[in-house]
């Protein structure tokens, strides 16, 4: 079982991994369990371990806005302030609480309100109690922070370095203390958590921890209580650190520069075509700069305009200068960070949010030493990313640039043949890794496809035309053993079917899974009659791919109503009643 965890870790990113039993010994609810604070589960990242009916509430602190003068030897961290903060921030989640809950107030009222009879809305109006009811005897916070990677950078040291792990722990220190300081002025203030009892808590390590920090703290809980069961998480933070410009979570920064690519007109004046795709289409690569290194630019003096337009090995020589060289994602010590993301866990009394980003050629035994570190470091949980090992995610070259796979010339075809009303189609189905990758599909003239029934497969070859664009032919082998090749299957099809193939097939390239490409095909609002018809036969295609006993998201059996929908070869077929539906 363990072979197969760290073999899928190392493979495709999943499984992360929980270590339950560091979970509940930490946990500070879990000394309430039989009161209904038993800790069950997580929330979808892992950073707070709920009980049934519990809510995941957060906010997070932008470290880098604590840093005055950042980037200078004047660099500083504004503790004083930041102590302040965190008391305000903790006040405004037991605040965010009371909003919760007049709101599910509201909806208890509308539950009560409607006509039906207490038998029909019995379900729903016992969920919503005892949401209220958990909100009410808990009251869970989630205080975390976002941009400690940038802070890091900003007071000049070096992200994973020894100096940089003991500020961050100190930090967290802090933080942890001044949240739980608050909380228990708030319980003097507005009266503790309902079922909030000292004797319960007295073996709980991370309150020893407390205790052993600040005794005055602890002694103030033991008189007044706490407002809050539970008060600190580190989330992803993803669309927050989007919203700051910052570094996300307690993470490095990814890549102070990489580049992306905008599709361009080539007949556009200053415009620089990179290079032009296998659909014809022309496109300009550019730099683009972490936010918070074009800060360090200007600090230094550098224009950052004139930086993007530099050579690759000019801009990486300025990126040697920065306190982001060799902080990043990929430079930091695997097992350094997870020996952190442990010290630092025992300052969280829920979780912390964490990815290990490994290069591609990282080994198997890499990733389960890493989880055996992260369980012998105190750590909750942790995931890893091995470089190129999930389709959809940016990789990045030895260069630290961003790089796109490209179609491969050839690819392995299926032919797929069906009847779509009255009609008969026809739809090649370009395959890599296993998995679609491109699509053509329409009406089977036979005329135009004079392709025997007994071919099921072939190649799907991209070739260069005349004036310079891509064509797509496709070639099979006859019964006899001779090679024959169709020409042009992007021009056989009527225009408007080729142009949402090309369409569907960048949908399929970026990874996007089966079941969920066939449910935007089917979302498509089209007024042609004709096209209606198109996406009827792409979806029909497509259904081949999904792997039987994958669930329907949506959707309910047009016999018995249930939502217990699964695919079996291409088919809808209802677990309930027995009921299939194809195409």
């Amino acid at each position: 079982m363990w072979d197969k965890i760290v073999h899928n870790a190392w493979k495709s990113a999943e499984p992360g991994i929980l270590f339950w039993d560091t979970i509940i010994h930490e946990s500070v609810p879990d000394c309430y369990t039989d009161l209904g604070f038993r800790t069950v589960s997580t929330n979808p990242c892992g950073e707070i371990p709920l009980c049934p009916y519990d809510s995941c509430r957060l906010l997070a602190i932008n470290l880098y806005s604590y840093v005055t003068n950042p980037f200078t030897d004047e660099a500083k961290f504004d503790f004083d302030q930041f102590k302040e903060h965190v008391g305000l921030a903790q006040r405004i989640m037991d605040d965010i609480i009371d909003l919760e809950m007049e709101k599910i107030d509201q909806i208890l009222a509308k539950i009560d309100a409607d006509p039906e009879g207490d038998e029909i809305k019995l379900v729903e109006r016992n969920l919503w109690q005892n949401i209220r009811k958990k909100s009410g005897e808990g009251r869970r916070t989630g205080i975390g922070i976002t941009a400690e990677g940038d802070m890091m950078a900003a007071l000049g040291l070096r992200y994973g370095s020894e100096n940089a792990i003991d500020f961050s722990v100190e930090l967290h220190k802090t933080l942890a203390m001044e949240a739980y300081r608050s909380s228990a002025y708030l319980a003097k203030e507005r009266g503790p958590f309902t079922i909030y009892d000292a004797t319960r808590e007295k073996e709980n390590p991370f309150i020893m921890r407390l205790k052993k920090s600040d005794e005055g703290l602890y002694n103030y809980m033991l008189k007044h209580g706490r407002r809050n069961i539970a008060l600190l998480t580190i989330a992803p933070t993803g669309t927050t650190s989007l919203m700051t410009q910052t570094t996300s979570g307690i993470e490095p920064v990814f890549l102070p520069v990489y580049k992306r690519r905008r599709k361009v007109n080539p007949n556009d004046k200053d415009v620089k075509v990179t290079f032009v795709d296998e659909t014809g289409d022309a496109w300009e690569e550019y730099n683009v700069f972490h936010h918070k290194f074009v800060d360090w630019l200007n600090v230094k003096g550098y224009n950052p305009e004139e930086v993007r337009n530099y050579s690759d090995p000019k801009i990486q020589e300025i990126v040697k200068e920065s306190p982001y060289y060799k902080a990043t994602s990929n430079d930091i010590d695997w097992l350094s960070k997870v020996k952190m993301q442990g010290t630092i866990q025992k300052w969280v009394d829920h979780s912390i949010s964490v990815t290990i980003n490994l290069p591609k050629d990282a080994s198997k035994e890499l990733v389960g030493e890493l989880y055996i570190t992260a369980w012998e470091s105190g750590c909750k949980g942790v995931t890893v990313y091995r470089d190129g090992s999930r389709a959809g995610v940016l990789v990045s070259n030895s260069n630290g640039e961003v790089i796109f796979h490209k179609r491969p010339k050839v690819l392995d075809a299926e032919v797929i043949r069906f009847n779509n009303n009255n009609d008969k189609w026809i739809a090649f189905v370009g395959i890599r890794d296993g998995k679609p990758y491109e699509i053509f599909t329409g009406l089977a003239d036979e005329e135009i496809f004079p392709i025997p029934k007994s071919i099921h497969k072939g190649q799907i070859v991209k070739n260069k035309e005349k004036d310079g664009k891509n064509r797509y032919d496709f070639q099979y082998t006859d019964k006899y053993g001779y090679k024959k090749t169709m020409g042009g299957l992007s021009h056989m099809f009527q225009p408007e079917f080729w142009n949402y193939a090309k369409l569907i097939s960048g949908v399929l390239r970026h990874g996007m899974p089966i079941p969920d490409v066939v449910n935007l095909v089917s979302s498509l609002q089209l007024d042609s009659e004709t096209i209606n018809t198109w996406k009827l036969g792409v979806e029909r295609a497509l259904k081949k791919y999904i792997p039987d006993g994958t669930k329907a998201k949506g959707g309910k059996c047009s016999d018995c109503g249930s939502g217990n929908l699964v695919y079996q070869e291409g088919c809808l077929v209802c677990m309930e009643c027995g009921s299939s539906k194809c195409g």
